[in-house]
């Protein structure tokens, strides 16, 4: 049985639940490969959550150490930490390796492993769309990682200029064998739809907290938060505060332009509010809901009406006759035991 190992680097949920996913992969009884986790997070705590989920093997205690000789790393770090780890994967690395970068941002990924990443390692960047169950669901940590976070979802696949065809088409399976589908993305297009998909809710989130707080009526309004302002501001409670301000810089045109044309629809809805147009306001919701609806039903089925677009299939076992597996068996053969047991 071949013996497959990774480094997950980040034990947040993201990478804790590619741990745990993987080890349901090691779990079933007709698997031919097997994958030993080792993980590395710069939080202790996330790293003792990890281990008690049971989504590592084993900790290390730097990056470097934790990918030195891996065949599959993976980077989940907080946004702050991507470019370090870059940097002391430089001399760690093993030729051959593939490095799955799930950072928000891909052209500065992309930068970074041009610059730090050995010819011979593969820099391909995914990014998870989560299973439609935990659509409302916005914490970010190892507590609520899940082994079923990626199942019915979407691995969108960025390949770096230099990913081998073997490098994309291995993440591809790994992403099967996780229980999303592949689904390709331009870089620079990828990081548009960051900007809109995560900056935009995340400075709402921001500046709605900053108004409040400055706000005389704070001191009294603080005690009737619930669920719906938790799940506006929670990056202000998982994200620190250094990693935000350099996600939204790093992509700042994308981001400005969302916040123009926010901008814009916000002063049309405040328009309708001050001269109590029910009229417009009712249609401006309706419109709304029924836009909103038609969208939470093609991202809970993953069916997009796409012209062509193929049946959604269950997620095919990769490793078991595909490319993953025959890859990683060429790959290794020269300097790992693959008997069959």
């Amino acid at each position: 049985m071949t013996t497959i190992t990774a480094a997950v680097l980040g034990l947040g949920r993201i990478g804790s639940s590619i741990g745990l996913a993987l080890k349901r992969h090691n779990a079933r009884k007709d698997a031919r490969q097997q994958f030993h986790i080792t993980g590395y997070d710069s939080d202790p705590d996330w790293v003792e959550t990890a281990r008690r989920k049971g989504a590592i093997d084993s900790a290390a205690r730097s990056a470097a150490d934790a990918a030195a000789n891996k065949d599959i790393v993976v980077l989940a770090l907080p946004y702050g930490e991507v470019q370090g780890a870059y940097r002391s994967l430089k001399d760690t690395v093993r030729a051959g390796a593939v490095i799955l970068d799930a950072s928000l941002l891909k052209l500065p990924s992309m930068e970074w492993a041009d610059k730090y990443l050995p010819a011979e390692a593969h820099m391909v960047g995914v990014t998870p769309i989560l299973n439609p169950a935990y659509l409302f669901d916005g914490t970010d940590d190892a507590e609520h990682a899940a082994a079923d976070l990626f199942d019915g979802g979407t691995f969108l696949v960025s390949p770096g200029a230099k990913s081998a065809k073997d490098a994309v088409e291995l993440t591809a399976d790994l992403a099967d064998l996780l229980g999303a589908t592949p689904r390709f993305a331009d870089p620079v297009e990828h990081d548009g739809w960051i900007a809109a998909m995560e900056a935009l809710p995340t400075l709402l989130g921001v500046a709605a907290f900053h108004t409040l707080r400055e706000s005389k009526g704070w001191d009294d309004a603080q005690r009737a938060g619930n669920p719906a302002f938790g799940r506006l501001t929670h990056r202000l409670h998982d994200t620190h505060p250094d990693d935000l301000r350099d996600f939204l810089l790093d992509n700042r045109a994308s981001v400005v332009y969302q916040i123009d044309q926010l901008m814009e629809t916000l002063q049309v809805m405040r328009q309708i509010l001050a001269e109590n147009n029910r009229a417009a306001l009712e249609e401006t919701l309706i419109e709304s809901s029924k836009a909103y609806e038609q969208w939470f039903q093609h991202r809970s089925s993953a069916r997009w009406g796409d012209p062509g677009e193929p049946p959604r299939q269950q997620p095919r076992d990769a490793l078991m006759g595909g490319f993953l597996g025959s890859y990683l068996s060429k790959r290794l053969r020269g300097d790992k035991d693959d008997d069959n047991s």
